[in-house]
């Protein structure tokens, strides 16, 4: 069983490692321009010799990624809390979040950067946007899904609504809300990317969007490819992180954060 477990955690990076093996064996086979297609020793060099460069812009991405998710986190559980007291207002606002969330970010970023003068709250917006659903629609599921029973005894012995909210129904939402934290995490990574794209910018508070947009009209792609690993690194490390605060909360209380093979 320990072998097992092992070369489960393993089978990632063994792949991984003969992914990039067979990416570098094509390009030097193949005798491929870098201008197409560079290898991965190429792109792990531009990243240590640009890393002056695409540092700074990472830190202003993921700055905008970070703020956009805390504003999403604090608007959609209170939000969530609204609707979960009240169906009218649930019925009367919901409609209106799914038309948000449905919405191209593409379509609506060219907009708001005309209506919105500074452009990094522009930017905070438009990954706000994205990010906002999946913790509002988890957390409401999960507030909506405390145990009847559970619901009933608490009546039976008086509690009042206060007392249900935070003994039984926060409890029961929080699998729901942390797993909609994990993927609006992402999804503000996406949305801070997205809005880059479309507002340009440059100087020092420029992202990796930019960087990117710059280095391909320069054409130098490995710095294109360099950028694009930061980018998703950091939306691994985001999902790894908010993966463990997710087991770490949950602990061993509920099945999501139990190891059934441990």
């Amino acid at each position: 069983m320990g072998l097992g477990r092992l070369l489960g955690a393993a089978a990632p990076v063994i792949v991984g490692v003969f992914f990039v093996a067979g990416w570098e064996a094509l390009v030097r086979i193949g005798q491929i321009p870098v201008y197409i297609l560079p290898g991965p020793i190429l792109i792990a060099q531009t990243l240590v010799a640009d890393w002056g460069t695409l540092w700074p812009s990472l830190v202003v991405t993921l700055k905008i990624t970070f703020a956009a998710l805390g504003v999403a986190t604090v608007g959609g559980v209170a939000l969530a809390l609204l609707f979960a007291s009240s169906r009218w207002v649930e019925r009367a606002l919901f409609p209106y979040a799914v038309i948000l969330q449905v919405t191209p970010l593409v379509a609506i970023a060219p907009l708001l950067l005309i209506y919105i003068t500074d452009v990094n709250v522009a930017l905070l917006v438009c990954a706000w946007i994205v990010a906002f659903f999946p913790v509002l629609s988890n957390t409401t599921l999960g507030l909506r899904s405390a145990d009847p029973g559970l619901l009933e005894l608490f009546r039976l012995y008086g509690a009042g609504p206060w007392s249900t909210l935070f003994l039984l129904r926060l409890p029961s939402a929080l699998p729901y809300f942390l797993g909609g934290l994990r993927i609006a995490g992402g999804l503000a990574l996406i949305g801070a990317v997205v809005a880059e794209f479309t507002a340009g910018t440059g100087g020092t508070a420029s992202g990796l969007a930019f960087r990117i947009l710059e280095a391909g009209y320069r054409l130098n792609i490995p710095r294109m490819f360099a950028a694009l690993f930061l980018i998703s690194g950091a939306g691994i490390a985001i999902f790894a992180g908010l993966g463990l605060v997710s087991r770490l909360v949950l602990g061993r209380w509920h099945d999501s954060a139990i190891d059934r093979d441990a």
